[in-house]
């Protein structure tokens, strides 16, 4: 199992971004996917779960109304559109998926908000 993260950078607040997550090795249209983030000091946080069809939930508080997750499964990849992005929402972004009775994670990708 391989999940990738790629998109991340330095936008300004008030800004937007779209994380991308290939998944490979795994039956990826089967299972739900996960976006998480860590921010310095702070313990991981989930974001957002989506679903295998696509639905979004359990949505962070912070980020309601301004991120959205989605997928493409016929290219293995889901996204993380991050819109009005604040200073606070600096972190590093991680995907995850559970299969075979563990987790699995990418390698992080690194999203800084500032001016």
């Amino acid at each position: 199992v391989q999940l990738v993260e790629s998109g991340g950078g330095l936008v300004q607040p008030g800004g937007s971004l779209k994380l991308s997550c290939v998944g490979s090795g795994f039956p990826f249209s089967d299972y739900a996917m996960r976006w998480y983030r860590q921010a310095p000091g702070k313990e991981r946080e989930l974001v957002v779960v989506v679903s295998t069809t696509g639905v979004n939930t359990n949505l962070a508080d912070s980020v309601k109304g301004r991120f959205t997750g989605s997928r493409d499964n016929a290219k293995r990849t889901l996204y993380l559109q991050m819109n009005s992005l604040k200073p606070d929402d600096t972190a590093v972004y991680y995907c995850k998926t559970s299969f075979k009775l563990r987790d699995w994670w990418g390698q992080g990708t690194q999203v800084t908000v500032s001016s």
